[in-house]
C-alpha cells in the first residue's frame, strides 16, 4: 500500500476482542486510525493517544448516514458483531441488519472506499462432511449453518453479495478465535483450573483453531490485495483433536489435579435446553445455550485455507501449542487466572 501513513481506516467492534488488535495492527502500519464504539463500550484495550473514536449506531440507515458524514475512510474493517443473544432475533437484528444498514451507510458517505473487510465466521457452512474420515470444508460447498449466530451471518454475506461491483467487499470466514482478553475459551481456561474439564460426545471431533494475531494478518492482506467478492476460511493450518486444547491448558497451568468428563450428546442437549430457559427468565445469557449445543455436538471444523495462502499470502505464525501459551501467560500478568 503506497503513502500508508495518509490512509485512513475505520475499525467497528474496536472495543471488542479481535477489534482492538486489529487497532493495534493499524497503527503500528501508520493508518490513521478510527475505533468505531458504542456509548457503552469499554475502552480498556484502547488507550493509545493516537486512536480516534467515532460512535456509530447501526440499528439505523439514516442515523449512521448522519455520523458518517463528512468523514472519508479508505479502508474499513466490520467486526462488530454478536456472538451470543437472549433471543434468536436478535442476532438478525444485530448481525445481519446491522451490517446491511452500515454498508448501505457506507456507500451513501463514502465514495473513495478501497477495501471493505467483513469478519464472517466458518460456523456459517454448519455440519456439512461429517462423514469420517472428515474432508476440509470448501467454499464451494453449501452453507447449511445450523446455528442462529451462522444464519445471521450468511444473511449478511448473502447481502454483500447482492451489491456486486462497485462495492469493495472481502469476507473472511476465520475458524474458533482465541488469544489474549478473549472470554469464551477462558472460561473452560478457568474450568481446568479450577480442575475440571468437559467435552461432549464420544464420536471423534477435528477442531481447528486461529490465533487472533494471525486473523489481524489476514484482515491486513486481505485490504492490501483481496480479491473483491471473494470469502476466505481462515485457520492456523492445523487439525486437533478435541482433547488437544485442554491437555495444551493443562500444561501450561502446571497440571493440576483435575477430572475429565466426557457428556453425552443428549446430556448435553438437555443441559443446553435448561440454560436457554434459565437465561431468558433471568435475562442473563447462559454460556451453554440451545446455539452452542449445534456448535458443540458438531464433529467437522477443518477448513481449507489454501486459497487465502495463494491468493493473500497468508501465512499463519501461531499454532495452538504456542497460542495457549502466550494467552496463559497474559491471563495470568492481567490476573485473570
Amino acid at each position: 500500500m503506497q503513502n500508508i501513513h495518509k490512509m485512513k481506516i475505520l475499525i467497528t467492534g474496536a472495543s471488542g476482542f479481535i477489534g482492538s488488535f486489529i487497532v493495534e495492527e493499524a497503527l503500528k502500519r501508520g493508518f490513521e486510525t478510527w475505533a468505531a464504539i458504542r456509548k457503552s463500550s469499554s475502552k480498556a484495550f484502547l488507550q493509545d493517544e493516537r486512536i480516534h473514536f467515532i460512535e456509530l449506531d447501526f440499528s439505523s440507515q439514516e442515523r449512521l448516514e448522519a455520523q458518517l458524514n463528512g468523514y472519508e475512510f479508505d479502508y474499513v474493517v466490520h467486526a462488530a458483531g454478536a456472538t451470543k443473544c437472549l433471543h434468536i432475533e436478535d442476532f438478525f437484528r444485530i448481525n445481519t441488519e446491522g451490517t446491511r444498514f452500515f454498508v448501505q451507510a457506507l456507500i451513501a458517505t463514502q465514495k473513495g472506499l478501497k477495501r471493505f473487510v467483513y469478519i464472517s465466521s466458518l460456523s456459517i457452512m454448519g455440519a456439512i462432511r461429517e462423514q469420517q474420515p472428515y474432508d476440509e470444508i470448501r467454499e464451494s460447498d453449501e452453507a447449511k449453518p445450523n446455528t442462529a449466530y451462522g444464519k445471521s451471518k450468511l444473511e449478511a454475506e448473502k447481502f454483500l453479495d447482492t451489491l456486486h461491483s462497485p462495492f469493495p467487499y472481502i469476507i473472511l470466514r476465520p475458524t474458533g478465535v482465541y488469544g489474549p482478553r478473549e472470554r469464551d475459551y477462558f472460561l473452560q481456561i478457568q474450568s481446568i483450573k479450577n480442575h475440571m474439564d468437559f467435552a461432549v460426545g464420544f464420536q471423534c471431533q477435528d477442531i481447528t483453531f486461529v490465533y487472533v494475531t494471525d486473523v489481524v494478518q489476514a484482515i491486513f492482506l486481505a485490504l492490501e490485495k483481496g480479491e473483491i467478492g471473494r470469502k476466505y476460511f481462515l485457520s492456523d493450518g492445523e487439525v486437533y483433536q478435541s482433547a488437544t486444547f485442554s491437555d495444551l491448558v493443562h500444561k501450561e497451568l502446571g497440571k493440576p489435579w483435575w477430572i475429565r468428563v466426557t457428556a453425552p450428546i443428549w446430556l448435553l442437549r438437555i443441559i443446553t435446553s435448561v440454560g436457554d430457559w434459565w437465561g431468558k427468565k433471568t435475562g442473563k445469557m447462559s454460556v451453554l445455550n440451545n446455539d452452542k449445543f449445534n456448535i458443540l455436538r458438531q464433529r467437522n471444523w477443518r477448513c481449507d485455507i489454501q486459497p487465502a495462502r495463494q491468493e493473500l499470502s497468508y501465512d499463519p505464525k501461531v499454532k495452538l501449542a504456542e497460542g495457549v501459551r502466550r494467552s496463559i501467560q497474559w491471563y495470568k500478568e492481567n490476573h485473570w487466572l
